[in-house]
């Protein structure tokens, strides 16, 4: 397997995981000095977080904690890759514990370093969120 193929299927396989919600199995594939930074504002989880204990424990838990159990998945629909970067086109489906139903539009920019992720620009449907939470 080529260096491109590793990176796009350690990506598949972190959207794999984070769709399981065992955010423990996410933490392995994350570089300990990793950055997520969601290119939004005015919703949760703006602003970049840096670390991955940080990304799991101060930001996908309680992210996360809005969906009902097993929310939300994310499903692959393009993805790509030049060098160490990762570009993916994805769709999140779920509930939210508000009995909304969740379905937004993703493009991720992921770098990969050392075999893990190392950073993550999340671009995303922020309006979409604004009318659910």
């Amino acid at each position: 397997m080529s260096a491109l193929e590793k990176n796009e299927q350690l990506v598949v396989d972190f959207f794999k995981t984070l769709s399981t919600g065992e955010l423990e199995k996410v933490r392995p594939l994350l570089h300990k000095d990793a950055s997520w930074l969601p290119m939004v504002s005015g919703i949760p989880g703006e602003g970049i977080k840096k670390g991955r204990d940080v990304i799991i424990d101060d930001f996908l838990d309680p992210v996360r904690d809005m969906f009902e159990p097993g929310d939300p998945k994310v499903l692959i629909d393009n993805i790509l890759s030049k060098g160490d970067t990762v570009v993916c086109e994805t769709r999140g489906t779920g509930r939210l514990k508000n009995g909304k139903d969740y379905n937004n539009v993703y493009c991720w920019v992921i770098e990969i370093k050392d075999g893990l992720i190392y950073a993550i620009r999340e671009y995303m449907d922020s309006y979409h969120v604004s009318t659910l939470v």
